[in-house]
């Protein structure tokens, strides 16, 4: 392929990230930000105080697009798009997250039980001075989950970097009884709204 062909930034170390955008065939170069106790504070993705969770994926995903612009520039990286995306649950008007660890996803997995949540993920593309966000709403409901079938899943570590602590691809599919919206967005890239707003930056889809 030409160096000129079209490409994009992936601001993100998701794998299913990775997976989805080459489900599309989109030609992307993959741009990390430093984590642990050197994370960069601009893609801190603290809640802020009474914060709702729509406005809070739309502005981490934001965040972190913005900053992998500015990486571009001081990396002397290709100046092409940087997508970014963020996914969080709502659930009774909480932002639920990513688990602290397995105590946690277990409570997490046991609040889901029986009951309908929401997925949110906000897709970002910035390129220069243009900055646009897309978000992808999705409903999901959950079977009643054993408290066996948790331990169980907890234990295969599959829930630890996801949000609300399951990945609807891998093990956690069979305690979905119900799902409205965008399947790909749940995974953490609504492909539909994606290929829209790349199309917006001219991205040949």
């Amino acid at each position: 392929m030409s160096l000129l062909a079209p490409r994009i930034h992936l601001a993100s170390r998701s794998p299913r990230r990775r997976e989805l955008l080459t489900q599309l065939g989109v030609q992307f170069d993959t741009l990390l930000f430093r984590d642990g106790t050197r994370a960069d504070v601009e893609t801190d993705e603290t809640p802020q105080p009474g914060e709702d969770p729509v406005a809070y994926v739309q502005r981490v995903a934001r965040a972190k697009a913005e900053h992998g612009w500015r990486c571009v520039g001081w990396r002397h990286l290709r100046p092409q798009p940087v997508l970014s995306a963020d996914t969080t649950l709502e659930f009774d008007n909480e932002i639920i997250g990513k688990p602290l660890d397995a105590a946690d996803a277990m409570r997490i997995l046991g609040r889901l039980s029986g009951r309908t949540h929401r997925v949110l993920t906000a897709v970002t593309v910035c390129c220069e001075a243009r900055v646009e966000t897309v978000l992808s709403v999705s409903e999901v409901r959950f079977g009643a989950l054993d408290p066996a079938d948790i331990r169980r899943y907890v234990a295969s570590g599959e829930p630890m970097d996801k949000a609300g602590a399951y990945g609807i691809q891998g093990r956690a599919g069979m305690f979905v009884e119900h799902i409205a919206g965008s399947y790909s967005g749940v995974m953490g890239l609504p492909l539909f709204e994606t290929a829209q707003l790349l199309r917006r930056f001219n991205y040949p889809l």
